[in-house]
């Protein structure tokens, strides 16, 4: 997925939550987001929604095979500090070089909607050609998480695309 054939930048959204795989609930952040990036022109496909207990598994596989990497890639949900939340611990360990102020810009920004931002852990990143963020499994999260990229998503695809501003 890094290099499209069309020239096309490419997306993928992946959604923990593991009540949203089983179909207890319909998952309302993973097309949020899709609707954003192919805003911004990414081709992105259908969120893909997985639960929690699977999430290091399907995020490690990607990770492993930097030829199934996209430009970007957002996830959603498992992000907070319950015994299933695991999202972070998938991404942390392969993100070579993190951008604590894109997270530091989203944590700003949530804190003005709601104290519980504070309690998100976040990560974002880059791995290989890839930006990488986790985002929290709800729609006013993701909405924050939209707001702060938004302004970056361009720039951030240009620097991994080896186009530099001067």
């Amino acid at each position: 997925m890094s290099e499209p054939t069309n020239g096309a930048r490419d997306a993928l959204v992946v959604v923990a939550s593991t009540r949203a795989a089983d179909g207890t609930y319909t998952d309302r952040t993973g097309p949020l987001l899709v609707e954003w990036l192919r805003s911004r022109g990414f081709e992105t496909p259908e969120a893909v929604v997985v639960a929690d207990a699977e999430i290091e598994t399907v995020l490690g596989e990607l990770f492993a095979d930097p030829g199934l990497l996209p430009r970007v890639l957002l996830t959603t949900g498992g992000t907070g500090i319950t015994d299933d939340d695991r999202t972070v611990e998938a991404v942390e360990p392969h993100l070579e070089r993190t951008l604590p102020g894109v997270v530091q810009a989203f944590f700003t920004t949530g804190a003005a909607a709601t104290p519980h931002a504070a309690l998100s852990r976040a990560v974002a990143g880059t791995v290989g050609r890839t930006f990488v963020m986790t985002l929290p499994g709800s729609r006013g999260a993701v909405k924050d998480g939209i707001a702060t990229l938004d302004p970056l998503i361009d720039h951030l695809a240009d620097m991994l695309e080896g186009h530099h501003a001067h």
